[in-house]
């Protein structure tokens, strides 16, 4: 059976130019952002020819692997012991890119502390990083989201100054191979406001329907449903999943949960260096929990499923759970 060119499209395929009378297809591998070297990947075929081929190769994992590895981490940014055996135990994973839920920063999103509370441990993710602790990376590897903490001083300026990031920088979207991402700004103080009706909620909608990937994440930090202190952030129980979110990430309450929300899984990640909270009364829609250490969270993506593990500080798993569906 020819595939068609939407599910294509979804596998990472982009139209580039009519050359000639020829259509060239080139495939934009997983774990790339800034794209590929056309001359190793482009297969021309006949424009006459309706039947569309497989380009001549497919990726650049490895032999016999196809997948994204990334890690997610929040409430993180404190400068502690904590955080540095979080950011060791991330680092040695190797994964593509590191995207946060929020904080950080702390305590109130200084100049002042933010390379140290940043840079010290996640340098070598940072792209055009220029401050006092080793080496940028080439590239952009590191996404964070805005935390309230982050926000503490005036316009999160701090932030904005120290990261380079897509868009206006306080929210954006990426791709990196089947997966699409989409970074929310949840603070009461972002200007374009966090109601969904706003024009933050407008441009995630139209991005999200738009979107071609096989799974679209979308992450922020203010948890729409969590069983912790702070509680759920009704403000930002958007209508995600009928938007086209496979899954909601945030952070906000210092523990880790997994909640089911509809048809898809709303988690929430703020163990990442700060300090623990305890949990009150879970949700009904709450289907793990782990406060007990730090941690972060290891993401592995193909086309087909995404796989979620929570590991604690001290390298165990403490949570899994999968996903299927994708591009099947």
């Amino acid at each position: 059976m020819i595939p068609t060119w939407s599910s294509l499209a979804k596998r990472g395929w982009q139209l580039v130019l009519p050359v000639s009378g020829l259509l060239i297809l080139a495939f934009a591998f997983p774990g790339n952002a800034s794209g590929v070297d056309l001359t190793a990947s482009v297969q021309a075929v006949p424009a006459a020819d309706h039947a569309i081929y497989l380009p001549l190769i497919m990726n650049s994992a490895p032999a016999g692997s196809d997948n994204l590895v990334f890690a997610v981490v929040g409430d993180y940014g404190s400068g502690s012991e904590h955080e540095a055996a979080v950011a060791a135990l991330v680092t040695s994973w190797g994964p593509e890119f590191i995207i946060t839920t929020g904080d950080n920063n702390y305590d109130s999103g200084s100049a002042a502390t933010i390379d140290a509370h940043i840079g010290q441990f996640y340098h070598g993710y940072i792209g055009d990083y220029s401050g006092a602790y080793g080496d940028s990376a080439a590239t952009i590897q590191f996404f964070p989201s805005l935390g309230n903490h982050d926000w503490y001083t005036s316009n999160a300026q701090p932030y904005l100054d120290y990261f380079n990031l897509p868009g206006n920088e306080r929210y954006y979207s990426f791709t990196w191979g089947p997966v699409a991402f989409f970074a929310i700004d949840s603070d009461p103080n972002e200007p374009d406001g966090v109601a969904d009706d706003s024009a933050q909620a407008a441009w995630l909608e139209d991005a999200l329907a738009s979107s071609t990937s096989c799974w679209n994440i979308v992450y922020f930090h203010h948890a729409p449903y969590s069983s912790g202190p702070h509680g759920s952030t009704a403000s930002m129980q958007w209508p995600f999943e009928a938007w086209g979110a496979d899954a909601v990430l945030a952070g906000h309450d210092h523990t880790y949960e997994r909640l089911a929300v509809g048809a898809i899984p709303y988690i929430v990640n703020g163990i990442g260096g700060k300090s623990l909270y305890s949990f009150g009364t879970p949700l009904a829609e709450s289907q793990a929990r782990y406060n007990s250490s730090y941690g972060a969270m290891r993401v592995t993506a193909n086309p087909t499923s995404l796989t979620y593990e929570l590991v604690s500080e001290d390298g165990v798993v403490r949570d899994t759970y999968s996903q299927t569906g994708g591009c099947q």
